[in-house]
């Protein structure tokens, strides 16, 4: 399975890039393309590493003025002319989506593969790694749109959130039928 990864760039903590190279290990001895950002930088590169390491694929989709930060060694490269032509390859690359920690970079990608989704014009599961509680006031957000009807559909028919990368890959896996 191709799974899209929306994440940071940044150098973070050990709460962060454990959780995350772990996820990237059971993707990469699962048999699945990494699909992200294209970086080798931060925890985009945590992520790229361990899924290589453990036998994944890599497909990455940076942009022009990010070129010179892209992984060399990356399975496929593909650089976008901006940012939107961007989201439109890695959500067309990808068979499912998954949102670890980031900045306002990973939330605008999140809300519009959200966006996206609530109006049908992708059918593919969305994932968000609450990693350390990370996206614990997201949900709550969501939850309020949910109740107050600014969503026309259940917030579960948008979104799963998990708590750890073995919940997010087993969502992913149930979803696509290989469980």
């Amino acid at each position: 399975m191709n799974i899209c990864v929306f994440l940071s760039a940044a150098d973070l903590d050990d709460r962060y890039t454990v959780p995350a190279r772990e996820f990237a290990e059971l993707l990469g001895r699962g048999g699945h393309t990494l699909v992200w950002g294209g970086s080798d930088k931060g925890l985009m590169k945590v992520v790229a590493d361990g899924v290589q390491a453990t036998g994944g694929r890599l497909v990455g989709v940076s942009v022009e003025f990010l070129a010179a930060s892209a992984r060399p060694n990356a399975d496929e490269m593909v650089i976008a002319r901006d940012l939107a032509e961007r989201k439109a390859l890695l959500l067309e690359k990808a068979d499912a989506v998954v949102i670890m920690v980031g900045g306002t970079g990973t939330l605008d990608e999140a809300t519009e593969i959200l966006e996206l989704k609530k109006h049908g014009k992708h059918t593919k599961p969305v994932v968000l790694l609450n990693t350390a509680g990370f996206y614990d006031g997201l949900r709550q957000q969501f939850q309020r749109m949910e109740d107050e009807g600014f969503l026309p559909l259940p917030l579960t028919d948008l979104v799963f959130f998990a708590k750890d990368g073995v919940g997010a890959l087993a969502y992913l896996e149930e979803s696509a039928g290989l469980q």
